[in-house]
């Protein structure tokens, strides 16, 4: 095991006191507000780092408070105020975790995008966050070009050259343009409090387009706070290479910087280098996706395995592998179920047993599983999995624009988190699917109702249908089922190549079958229960066996 790096963080009496807090309230605006924070760390542990990124570039919590402030006069001087929203289309990397915190030093919403987005997708989305300026990432710039976004005012691209305007009326700026000068950061017009809107996550739709989930700084710290991810401890350093437009991103980097913790942040998760990468950056917490842990235990054995500092990792979904990695790897194993509207409702005790269960519920919230009109599912029986808190504010207050699926999901004073659980003897939670029609790839939501947008805008194609089948890897892949127009078709292959500039590579399908016509009920709605019993049939095209693989596109 590696000894602890100098230049790792800390925890004093101060901290410790400002984090104990009873239960039932908001936390204090420096123990969850990043403005506040920024400025109580950069006076109590200014030299201890925050923040180390592969490129070796490191940064203490006194950088980072300046770094903020130079986004946040930037920002500030291109006529952002308080309370504004700011797109952000950036991989992970120094300018992601800038962006994020200069945007709360101002009271403004960060509002964090996938860089794959394009076309319509991308143009919903920037449109639905009423967002007036954006930071994109130079090479995305063009991916903006021909949308209909009105109020889009000004993109301050990452590249230190111009380039041209994407929009009528929308200006390109060139990064040096987004730096002001530290001392000229502006106090907010009144003080940021613990539920103003901190971020809009926008998380896959499911019957409909993508959804922003709104996120106070009360959300954001709870989902992974000390009394939330209990197993986490002052002073760990976590690994950050889930994207930064994802909570695995922006709420733990957000909850590390006020918990005094630090993070190493990587581009994405490679399994050739992961071990390495936790060596390196003398990590202690890494998030697993369960397609992560796959890959992790299928490489082949090495005699360094248990040669690390990574002393514990949340694994999710826990599947079968929680046993196999703690005895290989020699750390330990947790589980949790979370998404991107809620802190973290339940949660395992180190190195479960039990294959696929989710754990139970902590401290501070309180989980029902429920039939279709609300009323207590009994006991045995599968149900959906709803939640509320102990403490105000403490999961999201909604969906941006959307107030019927806000009233939907927040039904009867409870979240509705649309997923089916059943309880154990012991009070373990296990998964059991999905109430809504969406898919899971790889740790991404997906939306089969874009994927059928799309695949309906082929003009040979009459019907079209998503539905997720199991993965080996864990999670799902996506099938599409295909009814073309009378008297015409149209290949697989070609299916792919139309679908290629429209969307992701997440969403692109691994399989496709054809079929003369889908399956609906009486009212015209496709029976996709039907359409899931069927599967993966004999007659099913599988993308990967025709030798078609499809990479995320690197920046």
């Amino acid at each position: 095991m590696n000894e602890k790096k100098s230049g790792g963080t800390k925890m004093n009496a101060a901290t410790s006191n400002s984090l104990s807090q009873p239960s039932g309230g908001v936390y204090p605006r420096d123990v969850c507000v990043i403005r506040d924070v920024l400025e109580r760390h950069a006076r109590e542990r200014g030299d201890e780092v925050y923040a180390l990124f592969d490129s070796g570039e490191q940064w203490t919590f006194a950088d980072m408070l300046r770094r903020a402030r130079e986004i946040a006069a930037g920002l500030a001087r291109a006529g952002v105020r308080q309370g504004e929203r700011v797109l952000v289309m950036l991989p992970n990397g120094p300018l992601a975790i800038e962006a994020l915190f200069g945007i709360n030093y101002l009271g403004a919403a960060f509002v964090p995008i996938n860089p794959a987005l394009k076309g319509k997708l991308l143009e919903h989305v920037a449109s639905d966050s009423g967002a007036r300026v954006a930071i994109v990432h130079e090479k995305l710039v063009g991916q903006f070009a021909g949308l209909f976004l009105p109020n889009l005012a000004t993109i301050f691209s990452s590249g230190d050259q111009s380039c041209a305007d994407p929009l009528p009326g929308c200006p390109v700026a060139e990064i040096g343009e987004l730096r002001g000068r530290a001392e000229d950061a502006p106090q907010p017009d009144h003080p940021i409090e613990p539920w103003h809107l901190q971020s809009i996550i926008y998380t896959s739709g499911t019957t409909g387009r993508s959804k922003g989930v709104l996120s106070s700084y009360m959300h954001s710290y709870t989902a992974a706070a000390p009394e939330t991810w209990t197993p986490t401890r002052p002073g760990d350093r976590h690994l950050l290479h889930m994207p930064i437009f994802h909570i695995g991103g922006a709420f733990v980097a957000s909850v590390c910087l006020c918990s005094a913790s630090s993070i190493a942040v990587v581009a994405n998760f490679r399994t050739d280098t992961f071990w390495q990468t936790i060596r390196d950056m003398d990590v202690t917490v890494a998030f697993l996706l369960g397609a992560m842990a796959t890959f992790l235990l299928k490489a082949p054995p090495r005699a360094d395995d248990r040669g690390h500092p990574l002393r514990m990792v949340f694994i999710v979904p826990l599947g079968q592998s929680g046993p196999a990695f703690r005895e290989r790897f020699g750390c330990d194993v947790y589980t949790l179920f979370n998404m991107t509207e809620i802190s973290t409702p339940l949660i395992s005790g180190p190195n479960p047993t039990k294959a696929n269960m989710c754990g139970n519920a902590r401290a501070g919230v309180q989980v029902r599983l429920v039939d279709e009109n609300d009323c207590e599912a009994p006991d045995g029986a599968v149900g959906q999995l709803v939640i509320r808190t102990d403490r105000p504010w403490a999961m999201n207050h909604g969906y941006n624009n959307n107030p019927q699926a806000t009233a939907d999901a927040w039904r009867n004073g409870w979240f509705h988190t649309g997923d089916a659980f059943f309880r154990d003897a012991d009070g373990d939670y296990y998964f059991v699917d999905r109430m809504k029609d969406a898919i899971r790839r790889r740790g991404e939501n997906i939306s089969s109702f874009e994927i059928e947008v799309e695949l309906l805008d082929h003009p040979d194609v009459r019907e079209a249908a998503a539905i997720p089948v199991p993965s080996e890897h864990t999670e799902d892949e996506v099938l599409v089922i295909v009814a073309f127009v009378e008297g015409r078709s149209v290949t697989p292959e070609e299916l792919i190549a139309h679908l290629l500039p429209r969307m992701p590579h997440h969403m692109i399908p691994r399989y496709i079958r054809i079929a003369n016509a889908l399956p609906k009920t009486p009212t015209a709605k496709v029976q996709k229960h039907l359409l899931r019993e069927q599967g993966i049939t004999p007659d099913t095209w599988d993308r990967e066996k025709a030798g078609i693989r499809i990479r995320r596109e690197t920046i």
